[in-house]
């Protein structure tokens, strides 16, 4: 979705392409505030609270909370600690963001090996980005290549994108079979975890319940309360911190709510503007052309019987009819098929013709 909002309005603000370069860094950014705010929050992804459920370690923890000598009571804490959120964080953000530059690192070389073998190995390079082209080289960039020493830089970009070539179908067919594996395990309740990054953390997703949903607000509010106690400053500073600040906690209050409809807007507008372009260059539609003229006959041609379902050259009902079609006159086969043969032209408007031109018609089966 983000993708294509972002070429939807570069189509018509050119200044985004610049953005377009750097898209991904970008949307993984973006998610990682909003991963690591909902982890914070509600101990869950940011997809997974939109469904009400929560991330809850598989060994919960035991507090011992006693408030005189003879009173103890254990109270058990199912809060994820940091280091499983940050963990979490870069299973959810970091690791899809490193496969996606994988892929295209992977895309790349296979196109140039797939080039280098249809075309031979010249006209396949890397250019000093280290990008992939396949752009011919002249006779004297070539004699500069082979003379001149390849930089490190380029050297060392060439052997990765080879070694990731031949590691990554492994990497991806190995991270694939896993997920699937776990999700059928999960079905079939052979499994509490229903993918291995939630096993390697030690966590099961689960349906928050209300008190836990009560506890969650009572500890965002906490939170929030602490965040503006510790403001420094003058008066106005603190005023201008404790105004963003409110700022920050309304946008990320309504962030799933505001994501939802980003979504219908953003998909709404990519189809007007994609309906726009296909109206613009689309084709435009003419009406089929009024058939040719009926071919006259010849002066000196043989004239049409009065009877239309006659053969014009034995005058009797056309036995396997055929059409010359040159003329379009229809006759016998046998009849028209000796006329061109002696004649090579039509019978009645003397144009030239071939049996080649001889067709047979099925109209009467």
């Amino acid at each position: 979705m983000q993708k294509g909002s972002f070429q939807v309005f570069a189509l018509r603000r050119p200044i985004l392409h610049k953005v377009l370069d750097y898209e991904d860094e970008f949307f993984a950014l973006l998610m990682a505030v909003l991963e690591s705010h909902s982890l914070r929050t509600t101990d869950g992804s940011f997809s997974e609270s939109l469904y009400g459920l929560r991330r809850r370690p598989v060994k919960v923890s035991v507090k011992s909370s006693s408030s005189s000598a003879e009173f103890s009571d254990k109270a058990y804490d199912s809060a994820l600690r940091k280091r499983q959120k940050v963990l979490s964080v870069v299973f959810l953000v970091v690791l899809p963001y490193f496969k996606s530059k994988l892929q295209s690192i992977y895309n790349k070389e296979r196109e140039a090996r797939l080039q280098a073998s249809l075309w031979g190995q010249g006209d396949v390079r890397f250019d000093e980005a280290g990008v992939i082209s396949d752009q011919g080289e002249t006779p004297q960039a070539q004699v500069e290549a082979t003379t001149g020493e390849v930089s490190n830089v380029a050297r060392i970009k060439k052997n990765f994108a080879a070694l990731i070539g031949v590691c990554y179908p492994w990497i991806h067919a190995t991270n694939e079979g896993l997920s699937f594996a776990y999700q059928l395990l999960y079905l079939l309740d052979g499994t509490a975890f229903y993918s291995p990054a939630l096993h390697a953390l030690g966590l099961h997703v689960c349906r928050a319940t209300g008190q836990e949903l009560m506890d969650s607000s009572s500890r965002i509010s906490r939170i929030r309360s602490r965040e503006l106690e510790r403001l420094r400053g003058p008066p106005w500073l603190k005023t201008v911190q404790r105004v963003l600040l409110n700022c920050m906690y309304t946008s990320l209050d309504y962030a799933q709510t505001g994501l939802i409809a980003a979504v219908f807007f953003f998909k709404m507008m990519e189809w007007w503007y994609q309906s726009a372009e296909e109206r613009m260059s689309a084709p435009t539609v003419y009406p089929p052309p009024p058939p040719p003229p009926l071919p006259k006959v010849a002066k000196d041609g043989l004239p049409l019987p009065p009877d239309r379902t006659l053969c014009p050259l034995c005058c009797q009902k056309r036995n396997n009819p055929s059409v010359l079609s040159v003329s379009g006159f229809v006759f016998c086969y046998s009849c028209i098929f000796k006329s061109v043969s002696q004649h090579k032209r039509c019978p009645i408007t003397l144009m030239p013709a071939t049996v080649e031109q001889i067709r047979r018609l099925f109209h009467d089966l």
